[in-house]
């Protein structure tokens, strides 16, 4: 239809010609009322904005010399945060001379993504970073889980046969 037409259209019903798809040719428009149609985008926009799960980083700071019932506890601490769905970030700070020990903390760290390893994945492997060894984990999610849980599946089937 010409434009001229399709304008005085859109002003007989008290509608606002809009352009859809602008590139193709002829354009192709479409009749409504386009306040509505910005208030209702802002609305939907707004409502996805608010059902959206934001991942907050958490902390579990750990020591080269720490016990093992101090170490369960971290651990079960690290559990809840990743449940929740954040990602941990497990610290050791190593104080006067443990710095050339850092050896003992890396086994400790190993230790503590060890009992993790059901529900985290090791997003950023420990580090060295001045007096600080750091280790970032994230939740497994279902699909890397599920993806696990059928390759090892496959794998024992395999060994059966």
């Amino acid at each position: 239809m010409p434009t001229q037409q399709a304008l005085a259209l859109a002003e007989q019903q008290e509608l606002d010609l809009v352009k859809i798809a602008p590139g193709s040719v002829p354009p192709v428009c479409k009749l409504m009322d386009y306040d509505k149609h910005r208030f209702e985008q802002a609305k939907r926009e707004k409502e996805l904005r608010r059902n959206q799960k934001t991942i907050e980083l958490k902390e579990v700071q750990l020591s080269a010399t720490i016990e093992e019932n101090d170490i369960a506890i971290k651990a079960r601490n690290a559990l809840r945060f990743l449940k929740d769905g954040n990602k941990v970030k497990v610290s050791i700070r190593f104080r006067g001379r443990q710095i050339a020990h850092s050896d003992i903390g890396a086994k400790v760290m190993q230790d503590f993504a060890e009992r993790m390893k059901d529900v985290a994945v090791i997003e950023k492997r420990p580090m060295v970073e001045g007096r600080n060894m750091l280790m970032i984990l994230a939740p497994k999610n279902d699909k890397a889980q599920k993806t696990q849980e059928t390759a090892k599946a496959a794998n024992d089937s395999a060994s059966k046969a």
